[in-house]
């Protein structure tokens, strides 16, 4: 099926396969999340090890916040394919400009 398609729509249906897979294993990374959450709610006391743990889920989730939003608006599976290839491009761009950073330091 996929060699029927253009090269721009396989391109793009590889990007939002990658985005897909890239947001479930984050949101799977946060499983452990709601009862370290609830261990302060219960009466406990989070130790420095699980402040820690908390601080790194919480990063996860603020980086897929934009998928998140996105994924709210109306007509957003339309929008998704089209969202991921341009957070692609933006990662691109600054992969090149950190090589040359690198190559301009040496």
């Amino acid at each position: 099926m996929t060699a029927v398609l253009p090269g721009w729509w396989r391109q793009l249906l590889s990007s939002q396969r990658r985005e897909v897979q890239r947001v479930i294993g984050e949101v799977m990374a946060t499983r452990g999340m709601m009862p370290l959450l609830m261990k302060a709610r219960n009466g406990g006391q989070w130790t420095p090890a699980e402040r820690l743990e908390l601080l790194e889920h919480l990063r996860r989730i603020a980086h897929l916040s934009p998928y998140l939003i996105v994924l709210l608006l109306p007509g957003s599976m339309l929008i998704l394919p089209v969202y991921a290839w341009w957070l692609d491009r933006r990662r691109l761009k600054r992969k090149d400009e950190a090589l040359k950073r690198r190559e301009a330091g040496q």
